[in-house]
């Protein structure tokens, strides 16, 4: 008989945790390194008086790349885990006063943009162009590493490219199309789910609302913890091994083959293959790399500051997803990534699940993540002081926008700020999607799902190929699964 291949993965996120799943269905014997105390990553979760929080993703995109995965574990989604659609997606204010709600119904949404645009044909044509990009993503891009040489089917893709719109800067792309400039800080913000900036991302990224408006959102009940939870279950009856506080030390490698890892308590795990889950750019500290570097703070993808507030009342008129936008959208994005400092006007993201799941409240009450992007950096210093200043800038924002005053009702509250995101999870300045998507190269020539360098040595999650996100982090689990079978088998 055959010895099993043996992976480590070091990192227990949503990535790590796919691809052990991958492997282990395949017959590995798969060991996954954690150096907190808990799985998950930057999916986790907080509880205190009864009221449950999650403390990083907060909404669902794309279903369908969480079934197949849920499918290759021999199992079925809706066995473990229980989406629920949200027909009034995000509720936006706007710094005049003027407010909308993006709706899961294109009739409705249709009437939105109508209101703003007068008509509804630049949006439509907005929403071609992003499902047309989306159908070369899905063969190309979403499907493969770059490393790997393209098919028949992808060189045909390929043929049907957009050659006129998308390839230059998201924001003037972005506003060939729409005109109403409330929509167009609306679409401006989908940038944010990369962590980066509308005004120095490629057009091509315009798949991203597409996605979000073609395919919806959802909520999953008793928060998206539920799915590493899920995912901790499977991995049990898959056998596959989770030490929790298990910081590597070392990747341990002969020549240009890796050997496994060394822990910090000394412990030895040999393997035929090691994935680093962590920021792609931490990678070279732990192989001993010269001139190893971290992406330096230009580089890096937003951070955020965000609040966790237990509410004792409820407030059933108050919105599941809101934005309030900041008055000068250019100037926050210039202080964020040119001055790289906290803005003095944010936009402010509040996201209140109870308002839906009353599952994560003990009665009644409510639970409010309230989120501020930060940059990602040294310069900005997270002590008490600087958090005050921050928060009190968070407060005037939301109160400038006719944000209800809640403050008297706070049961129990956390922070979470860069500086200890870059502690928790061992990410540069607290950068949450590792390197920005500024420019061409940054946006899609990620770090590989296989070191070029490093025989047996890979990568998944939001800082390598194809990018953050959770259902692209589950993609690059299964790019890297496929490349692991293919060259290591």
């Amino acid at each position: 008989m055959n010895k099993r291949k043996r992976a480590v993965v070091i990192g227990a996120g949503l990535g790590g945790m796919a691809l052990a799943l991958r492997l282990a269905a395949k017959g590995w014997e798969v060991c996954i390194c954690e150096r907190s105390a808990t799985p998950g990553g930057k999916m986790n979760r907080w509880s205190a008086e009864g009221f449950t929080f999650d403390t990083g993703p907060s909404l669902i995109t794309m279903p369908d790349v969480f079934q197949e995965l849920y499918q290759v574990s021999g199992t079925d989604m809706r066995e473990h885990i229980e989406l629920m659609a949200l027909t009034r997606q995000v509720h936006y204010t706007f710094d005049d006063g003027t407010k909308c709600c993006q709706s899961a119904s294109l009739p409705e949404w249709l009437d939105t943009v109508r209101r703003f645009e007068g008509q509804t044909d630049g949006f439509m044509k907005y929403m071609e162009l992003g499902a047309r990009l989306h159908a070369i993503s899905k063969s190309t891009f979403f499907a493969r590493s770059p490393i790997e040489p393209p098919g028949k089917e992808t060189l045909g893709v390929l043929s049907s490219m957009p050659l006129l719109r998308g390839w230059g800067n998201y924001h003037k792309e972005m506003c060939h199309y729409i005109k109403s400039p409330y929509l167009r800080m609306i679409f401006d913000r989908y940038m944010t789910y990369v962590g980066s900036s509308p005004y120095k991302t490629p057009g091509t990224l315009c798949v991203v609302p597409y996605i979000e408006y073609a395919q919806g959102g959802w909520h999953v009940r008793g928060g998206l913890y539920e799915i590493i939870r899920s995912f901790l279950n499977l991995m049990e009856t898959l056998g596959v091994e989770l030490r929790l506080n298990a910081p590597v030390a070392e990747i341990a490698h002969s020549g240009k083959r890796v050997k496994g890892v060394r822990l910090e308590n000394g412990d030895r795990i040999d393997a035929d293959v090691v994935i680093m889950n962590g920021d792609a750019s931490t990678a070279g500290l732990l192989l001993g790399r010269e001139g190893y570097r971290a992406y330096p703070p230009e580089e890096r993808s937003l951070s955020g500051l965000i609040f966790l507030f237990a509410l004792k009342n409820r407030h059933s008129d108050w919105h599941h997803h809101q934005v309030l936008f900041s008055k000068d959208y250019p100037k926050e994005f210039s202080q964020l990534f040119d001055e790289r400092c906290f803005p003095d006007d944010p936009t402010i993201y509040v996201n209140m699940p109870s308002i839906t799941d009353r599952s994560l409240t003990p009665g009644d009450g409510e639970v409010m993540f309230v989120m501020a992007n930060a940059p990602a950096n040294e310069k900005v210093r997270w002590d008490a002081e600087g958090i005050e200043s921050a928060r009190q800038r968070v407060l005037k924002r939301l109160q400038a926008s006719g944000f209800p005053d809640f403050e008297h009702e706070i049961v129990v509250s956390d922070v979470w700020t860069p500086a200890r995101m870059e502690q928790t999870y061992d990410m540069p300045g607290g950068a949450i999607y590792g390197r920005n998507s500024h420019g061409k190269k940054n946006a899609f020539i990620r770090p590989f799902n296989k070191d070029l360098r490093f025989k047996g040595m890979y990568f998944v999650g939001g800082s390598t190929h194809p990018g953050g996100g959770t259902p692209t982090v589950l993609m690059s689990a299964r790019i890297t699964g496929n490349l692991i079978e293919k060259n290591e088998r």
